[in-house]
């Protein structure tokens, strides 16, 4: 029950603060809109549901500083650790979106949170890439502080 109040909560908040958003409303809906069902896949541990967002050549910085480079590298890296603790659970929450000037980059921060994982969250800034109309992203770096 807990878990499906979460994955409503996270795909429909963020719908919510884009009404007060102004820069290029329809793409910032979109990133948002993919962040809440990013974290509806990451809550359910569907790894092929949060890879779907994610470039061929995908960097994330998680947040002990660790790098990995590479959506299948990254995927092997979030299997082994589903694996090893099935309890963990993060939810991303984007503070403010900016699209580019061109159209094509986007730069999303935010807070992020944990439970049973080694920090309680912190801050996170991803960047975001329009190709061929669809928005995917580049690069992820989270940082811990709680």
């Amino acid at each position: 029950m807990f878990k499906s109040l979460i994955i409503f909560i996270l795909i429909w908040s963020p719908v919510q603060i884009v009404l007060a958003q102004q820069n290029q409303p329809d793409d910032i809906v979109i990133i948002k809109t993919s962040r809440g069902f990013s974290n509806a896949a990451l809550a359910r541990h569907d790894i092929d549901g949060m890879a779907k967002y994610w470039r061929p050549d995908f960097v994330q910085t998680i947040g002990r500083g660790t790098s990995i480079t590479g959506r299948d590298s990254i995927i092997s890296a979030w299997k082994k650790l589903f694996s090893a603790n099935s309890k963990v659970l993060y939810v991303r929450r984007p503070v403010n979106i900016t699209i580019g000037s061109n159209g094509v980059m986007a730069w999303e921060t935010g807070t992020w949170t944990a439970k049973n994982s080694y920090s309680n969250g912190g801050n996170y800034s991803a960047m975001w890439r329009k190709i061929d109309g669809t928005w995917k992203l580049q690069a992820e770096l989270f940082v811990s502080l709680k």
